[in-house]
């Protein structure tokens, strides 16, 4: 009986580590980080040179948006040979940390490590990872610890990193616990397959024995999602905890090869150690714990504002502008949209339908130039979910609900006696071609710019997978969102693109969760009805049928070019073209003013033309490439 309380207590109880021990352990380990790191990269020397994969001529370029300052700093040390230097240093200084002492020079020595990787991290963009994060973050707060004379103030650096690593594994554990293969244990399997992670020895031994596999990943799951367990009950489990985590990392260093990683997060745990013993212990007598109360406070304040901010874009993203209009499909759906131009009344009217996770304002630089050079009228919406449309429908979604919505617009928001030409972008070109055959005669024509094919997931190995990874994605973004971390989001560079008048709108909905459920739900109805397609496209007869395609698709993906076609040849009775916009991406081909001119004018150009006006040098239904000559002025480049 006594041996087994030894044992309890051998194993359940705090790890008493004095302030002046955590400071030693956590430098010394963060240290040999910083040793192996520079010792790596000054074996491989030749990555910096000309020509090499961090050679900095090249890598530059990607500061480019830095401040002068900072460029100018980087240019300084990122010379071949003042790198080759700073390393030789820095290995020298990190092999000195190692050697036995408590003289306040440690802490010029774990800041000079500290500050050297953080000016050498964007130097070496290839090879970075990680540890090298959390051995700044744990070097600078050594190094500050030693250097400061309040022991009140050492504390709190010490509660810092003990913070940061609490949360470094509450965040990695629940993210994973949002995505699916974690959950189903799949995960430790397909890291172990990989060829950049994987060991195969051990991804045999998930084969052979499944349950151990799941019982270790979901075991994984729980050692980071309860990481901060280590302080429950004056610090109880925190010997297992720790202990627990040190062998994770061991695990990976072995299995992963992420050797750096052993050494740089468990130069945290000393810190966790200390701060998680109970005060009554004499090793931490006298321990200053008011930096925890304050960053509770902080994190209260900031939650305060996250909502704050979520509440303040929701607004912005349902309100709409000043002129929207709302109209309540047949579903029960209410969907916003905006008239841009009536448009003379005897011309049809542009109905423009956004792609999945997109925004109306995408199609602003094309409807811009559409309402200035034509006399169409121009209506945008958003489908429901998206900005400040409404998904009221009951039943389960399918993509026809979305074409009925579509189709129940164009009734109630056109006038009766009017024709429309659909434009639709991506999933959107999709939606308007099915609700273009239930329109009928209302049709003047359909625009398709990079549209999805229903066939696209079975043709396509390229689509297939990556539509294996965009529902986690989704369901990830999601998540995220909902819990507040918008705030936190960086407005993405595409958004600059937008005309000013758009962007603040568009971040918005960008920002907020209401746009990925919707698209969450839009995937799940479009994968399954995609997956199940069988045979060709029904025929639209008498509409004139107009492709876009962007060239970074068609040419990263030929059966795209194939499928883009065969939308074309769907039309049947009326005019068709195939256009490829040379250098325009997905997106870039509305978002980019060049590209989406170019489209806007392909756009103006087709439908100006009447049943035997087509160019002598381009058959009907030919592909032709607009690029830098359509920009100049030239008009179209060779037909294909």
């Amino acid at each position: 009986m006594k041996f087994a309380q030894k044992i309890a207590s051998a194993v359940l109880g705090p790890a008493p580590v004095s302030r002046d021990r955590a400071l030693g352990l956590s430098e010394r380990l963060a240290a040999v980080t910083t040793l192996t790191s520079s010792l790596e990269y000054l074996s491989q020397r030749k990555e910096i040179r000309q020509g090499g994969l961090n050679d900095w001529n090249i890598v530059k370029d990607v500061q480019a948006g830095s401040t002068p300052l900072v460029r100018r700093l980087l240019d300084a040390v990122s010379g071949p040979r003042t790198t080759t230097a700073l390393h030789v240093t820095r290995a020298a200084v990190a092999a000195g940390m190692l050697l036995p002492g408590n003289s306040r020079l440690r802490g010029a020595g774990s800041l000079f490590l500290g500050t050297s990787s953080a000016l050498l991290y964007p130097r070496h963009r290839y090879g970075t990872d990680g540890s090298d994060q959390v051995a700044i973050l744990v070097q600078s707060a050594t190094g500050a610890a030693r250097l400061v004379r309040s022991p009140q103030a050492k504390d709190a650096l010490l509660w810092y990193v003990a913070l940061q690593a609490n949360l470094s594994y509450l965040v990695s554990g629940w993210v994973k616990l949002i995505g699916e293969p974690w959950r189903d244990a799949s995960a430790l399997s397909g890291v172990m397959r990989t060829r950049t992670y994987g060991h195969p020895g051990m991804y045999r031994w998930t084969q052979e024995h499944p349950r151990a596999a799941k019982a270790l990943t979901h075991g994984v799951l729980a050692l980071e999602c309860l990481f901060p367990l280590a302080y429950a009950r004056g610090g109880r489990l925190a010997r297992p905890v720790i202990a627990s985590a040190a062998a994770f990392h061991l695990a990976n260093g072995y299995f992963m090869g992420l050797g750096r990683f052993v050494t740089a997060f468990t130069a945290m745990h000393p810190m966790v150690a200390y701060t998680s013993a109970p005060r009554s212990h004499p090793a931490v007598a006298g321990r200053d714990d008011r930096a925890l109360p304050v960053a509770l406070a902080l994190v209260t304040a900031a939650a305060g504002i996250a909502v704050g901010t979520a509440v303040q874009r929701r607004m912005r993203t349902t309100e709409g502008w000043h002129t929207s209009r709302v109209l309540t499909t047949r579903h029960g759906n209410e969907l916003q949209y905006e008239v841009l131009s009536p448009g003379d009344d005897r011309r049809p009217v542009l109905v423009f339908a956004a792609g999945m996770v997109s925004t109306s304002e995408h199609f602003a630089w094309i409807t811009e130039r559409l309402v200035q050079d034509t006399g169409h009228g121009v209506l945008t919406y958003a489908r429901a979910g998206y900005a400040g449309s409404r998904h009221r429908d009951p039943g389960r979604h399918t993509l026809s609900r979305s074409v009925d919505d579509l189709v129940d617009l164009v009734n109630g928001a056109v006038a009766p006696g009017r024709q429309v030409i659909l434009v639709g972008h991506s999933l959107g070109g999709e939606i308007a071609r099915r609700a273009a055959r239930q329109l009928g005669d209302r049709v003047h024509g359909v625009v398709y710019l990079d549209a999805s094919h229903p066939d696209e997931l079975n043709r396509s190995a390229q689509q297939s997978e990556t539509a294996t990874r965009l529902r986690t994605s989704l369901v990830q973004m999601t998540w995220y969102l909902r819990l507040g971390t918008g705030i936190l989001m960086a407005r993405p560079d595409w958004l600059e693109s937008l005309p000013v008048a758009y962007r603040k709108k568009v971040f918005a909905q960008y920002a907020d969760a209401r746009m990925w459920e919707a698209g969450l739900r839009e995937w799940e109805a479009v994968e399954a009805d995609f997956r199940a397609h069988r045979g060709e496209l029904a025929t639209i007869d008498g509409a004139h049928g107009l492709v876009v395609s962007a060239q970074q698709t068609v040419d990263r993906d030929p059966d795209q070019l194939l499928m883009h076609r065969e939308l074309a040849e769907a039309h049947r009775g009326g005019r068709t073209r195939t256009v490829v916009v040379e250098g325009a991406g997905h997106d870039t081909l509305l978002t980019v003013s060049r590209y989406a001119h170019q489209v806007a004018d392909a756009i103006t150009e087709f439908f100006a033309q009447g049943p035997g006006d087509a160019d002598a040098d381009v058959a009907d239904g030919a592909t032709v490439t607009v690029g830098a000559a359509a920009a100049a002025g030239t008009g179209k480049e060779t037909g294909k």
